[in-house]
């Protein structure tokens, strides 16, 4: 058994950094921190290479005495307690005295400070916590903390660090979290020689969330002003139609210290209950302020958790206040409505890009621009017109589509025992479409299975496989789609079974298994007002990581600086409306899975890209395609969607007759 030893002092430093310093973020929050907690009334930040080989932050707070500097770096040093019974009631965001030793035990730091009492500074340099001689230095009134090559002498650490891009960016969170805390502090941050970030310093928290947050979102909040004798809410919170795709727009402080509290998230949310649109998350900047002795701080080695001793008056403050800003703002700003959705038309999207693949549209569009005759569409008469009005002259070839005589012939010839083709079921508009003549035979076949009206026997789509058992069984029982109801969900009649199909999951799961099976081919357009787009400076790095998957998938997107994205071009099947929506989602299905898995990451994109291309739940839907996804679920080659859901329930007779208490 080995013996029982003390541990070397410089190995007891390095598994202490470990728990303060865990990336480049972690020492920018302590060193402002620290630069708050000396009355500082502006504070600069300024990293290069995402933080790790150089860091300083410069402020204009007191300024630390010389012959106190070295003692600032030794374990346990602070001048922010004194006795026990100070720990109750805490005040000052740092108190333990480990952070100015856990960064210099794993970095090269350089520190130049003056008091306002000197007419000259000090300098001191360390290496791996070993400290040199304090020098005079000329330097301006406060501190100037420089760190250099972090974890140099940590390998082990140092492996585990990501990209200098996404380094960066967690440093930007926290400088963006500690600017919202004390508005009254003027914030700086440089990256890489650019500044990237401003604040006024003027101590309204308005400003602060304008310089951090942008315009746009700044515009959809809604302030929070609640105070009571225990404790005091105040704030600005998102309005119900400006809620947004993930919970990183959240920020809670309680005491001027960023926290991350489920209690207040969970305050937040229920207010927010039946008013936002589902898998929506509020945006807030929301600050609690509540008696010292009330809360503890000392519970988490990075303080970024604390403990309330009442949990449920907590609860009940944040909960009250947001839902009393939300019920008493009855402003609707015409700049964050968004554009109503048709929902009692069919659009264009759904009569022809759900119905066919990327390489049909392309093929159909370039050999009908070379065969079709002008005029372009066909002349057929209007059904809501009168009768008299009716021009009788018009021939009824034209009514079935202008095709040439000689072109006629070069048609392949089509299997005339299929049901699509039969009397008038399909539209003259349909037939136009059939006939087109296509180069490519096998081609125009799956064009024609694609836009014709599928029966339940008709032959599966070819992307079911005519050997698998299960869909012959299912084809050998009659089924008919019996209709509709909530514009989402479809009714199919088999034998004594009933089935309710969630259209928006199934064809979801069909442009997944399309795309992965034939590769995503966009038909991306070029946006004519290009669009900017804010996000967490997480899914800003995740995103400018990985532009050249985008644009696979159709987006054209390049860095706008201040944690916005400029996007030129984007798929067809995206609304204008939603592209911010999508990056972030992407985003964060990126961040989820890393890059250390491509084909993980490119599956999460095509779950993305496979949903928005779905038709809704909502939407009108054309009879031609509710029964082709009929008949994808019917056949058996759809059963889950993407994220694992499944996409019809059945009721037998039995179940359905015991409800009406037949049985």
């Amino acid at each position: 058994m080995p013996n029982i030893q003390v541990l070397d002092p410089h190995v007891a430093d390095l598994i202490a950094a470990g728990e303060v310093v865990e990336r480049p973020a972690s020492v920018a929050k302590e060193l402002m921190e620290n630069a708050i907690d000396a009355g500082a009334g502006a504070v600069t930040v300024e990293i290069a290479h995402g933080g790790m080989t150089f860091l300083r932050v410069t402020d204009d707070g007191c300024g630390i005495p010389p012959q106190e500097l070295k003692t600032a770096f030794l374990r346990h040093a602070t001048s922010k307690l004194r006795t026990e019974y100070d720990l109750e009631a805490i005040g000052t965001l740092g108190f333990r005295g480990e952070a100015l030793a856990a960064i210099s035990a794993v970095s090269r730091v350089e520190v130049m400070t003056r008091t306002p009492d000197s007419p000259l500074g000090a300098s001191l340099e360390l290496e791996g916590g070993v400290p040199g001689a304090v020098e005079e230095a000329g330097c301006p009134l406060g501190t100037t903390m420089v760190v250099r090559d972090l974890f140099y002498n940590t390998p082990a650490r140092l492996k585990f660090m990501k990209k200098d891009a996404a380094e960066g960016a967690a440093v930007f969170a926290v400088v963006q979290r500690v600017a919202l805390s004390h508005p009254e502090v003027s914030v700086k941050f440089i990256r890489d020689g650019k500044q990237e970030l401003l604040t006024p310093g003027d101590g309204q928290l308005q400003s602060a969330v304008y310089a951090v947050l942008g315009r746009e979102l700044a515009l959809g909040f809604t302030p929070v002003n609640s105070r009571g004798e225990e404790m005091s809410v105040t704030g600005f919170v998102s309005q119900p139609a400006c809620c947004r795709a993930s919970r990183n727009w959240q920020f809670f402080f309680v005491n001027g210290r960023q926290v991350k509290s489920r209690l207040m998230m969970a305050a937040l949310e229920e207010a927010y209950k039946n008013q936002k649109m589902v898998g929506k998350f509020p945006a807030c900047v929301l600050h609690l302020e509540l008696k010292r002795s009330a809360v503890d701080v000392n519970v988490h080695p990075a303080k970024t958790e604390v403990k309330f001793g009442s949990e449920r008056g907590v609860f009940n403050a944040v909960y009250h206040a947001v839902l009393s800003a939300l019920e008493g703002d009855r402003t609707r700003p015409a700049a964050v409505l968004e554009k109503p959705r048709p929902h009692d038309t069919v659009t264009p999207r759904q009569t022809t890009f759900q119905t066919m693949t990327a390489e049909q549209f392309k093929t159909r569009l370039t050999v009908s621009d070379a065969t079709r005759p002008v005029p372009r569409k066909p002349v057929r008469p209007d059904p809501l017109r009168r009768p008299e009005a009716v021009v009788p002259a018009a021939p009824r070839p034209r009514e079935e589509g202008p095709v040439p005589a000689a072109d006629t012939d070069k048609l392949p010839p089509l299997n005339r025992e299929t049901p699509c083709q039969s009397q008038e079921k399909t539209p003259p508009a349909e037939t136009v479409q059939v006939v087109r003549p296509v180069e490519n035979p096998v081609e125009k076949v799956e064009t024609v299975r694609a836009q014709e009206t599928i029966s339940p026997a008709a032959v599966p789509e070819p992307q079911a496989a005519p050997a698998a058992p299960e869909p012959e069984r299912r084809e050998e029982a009659p089924w008919r789609v019996a209709g509709e109801v909530l514009n989402t969900y479809i009714i199919v009649e088999q034998g004594d079974t009933v089935l309710f199909i969630d259209k928006h999951a199934a064809h979801e799961r069909m442009n997944f298994d399309r795309m992965k099976a034939a590769g995503y081919d966009p038909m991306a357009q070029t946006l004519l007002a290009p669009q900017v787009c804010r996000f967490p400076p997480q899914e800003q790095a995740a995103l400018l990581s990985h532009l050249p998957l985008l644009e696979e998938f159709g987006f054209a997107a390049e860095d706008f600086g201040g944690g916005a994205l400029i996007v030129r071009q984007a798929p067809f099947d995206v609304d204008a409306g939603d592209i911010g929506d999508t990056l972030s989602e992407i985003a964060q299905k990126l961040l989820a899975t890393g890059s250390a898995d491509p084909a993980a990451a490119r599956d999460e994109l095509l779950h993305t890209m496979a949903c928005k291309a779905a038709i809704k739940g909502g939407w009108r839907t054309s009879p031609q395609e509710l029964e082709r996804i009929a008949q994808a679920v019917m056949s058996g080659q759809v059963k889950y969607c993407p994220h694992g859901r499944p996409v019809a329930i059945e009721l037998t007779r039995q179940q359905l007759e015991k409800q009406f208490k037949r049985s």
